[in-house]
């Protein structure tokens, strides 16, 4: 039986209330894209470089897990990205491995937040889209048949879910045998017990944010059903990036402010600093993770 998980209307709010604090210019997507286009002069999911709609990695992030699926995965037709959020990571991905030969017939992004589909529509229209769909539904409970997927993404919203075990074993459930998860994991892993500082917490509240040691999200995996499990350690692959995705909102801060706000722009600064601060210490240990269904 798949798993249902109790009462998620709290969870909604807290997630919903967080990234419109984050992101309130999303919430008005034409104005925003056209601001887009006009500043980096680029289209789509691409326009975004450096903005931010993608997680900590941003598209960066996306091309590691495009490149992970073109190693490993045997399918891609038929795929679902858990923690979807606006769109932006499903998009770019979709795009990227369409590119390169390894076409998808069928995208999903699963979010909790209404608001969030909502808005991932109105992109997918401004964009003229066709080949997305976006359910609001809790990604503990997908609402998908067993064994109906090729692939699974969960591009660095792994610390939104409080019980990322029954994520796992919900992915597990609906990936075909032998079928592919891929995972970034931005600000949710430790590497033992202890968790990020205090100060992280500021932009990373405990409520939108959770970790979990290294050792349990790899018995969480063979708990689920995953063998031929791959951990890449990204520290010091993110560390570089946050520098540099750092440099950009600094160099182009005007044209940022432009686009999504003051208040928004120095959050997503700060949250940026906040995490990366973290992998120096190596309180934090940011990963690429795959995995097949057995």
């Amino acid at each position: 039986m798949p798993y249902t998980e109790p009462a998620p209307s709290d969870r909604r709010e807290v997630q919903y209330r967080y990234h419109r604090g984050l992101f309130p210019a999303l919430h008005d997507w034409e104005r925003t894209e056209r601001a887009i286009v006009g500043f980096t002069g680029r289209e789509g999911p691409e326009g975004l470089l450096g903005l931010d709609q993608m997680g900590h990695f941003g598209p960066q992030g996306c091309d590691l897990v495009v490149e992970a699926v073109l190693a490993r995965a045997e399918r891609t037709a038929d795929l679902c990205e858990l923690g979807s959020g606006f769109g932006g990571a499903l998009r770019y991905a979709v795009d990227r491995l369409t590119a390169r030969g390894a076409p998808v017939r069928r995208a999903l992004g699963i979010d909790l937040v209404p608001e969030h589909c909502a808005v991932a529509r109105d992109i997918d229209r401004a964009q003229g889209r066709t080949a997305s769909t976006f359910l609001c539904a809790s990604a503990g409970a997908v609402p998908l048949a067993d064994a109906s997927l090729d692939l699974v993404l969960v591009t660095g919203s792994m610390p939104h879910f409080p019980a990322p075990g029954e994520v796992l074993r919900e992915a597990a459930r609906v990936l075909r045998p032998g079928g592919l998860l891929a995972v970034t994991e931005e600000v949710s892993l430790t590497p033992g017990e202890g968790g990020p500082s205090e100060a992280f917490r500021v932009t990373h509240p405990r409520a939108v944010f959770c970790t979990t040691p290294l050792a349990e999200r790899l018995r969480a995996l063979a708990g689920a059903g995953f063998v031929d499990v791959v951990r890449r350690d990204l520290t010091d692959w993110a560390v570089a990036l946050l520098a540099d995705r750092l440099k950009v909102l600094r160099v182009f801060r005007g044209s940022v402010v432009g686009i999504y706000g003051a208040a928004s722009t120095d959050l997503i600064r700060d949250t940026l600093a906040a995490a990366r601060a973290e992998y120096v210490a190596g309180r934090l240990s940011p990963a690429l993770i795959t995995a097949r269904r057995a």
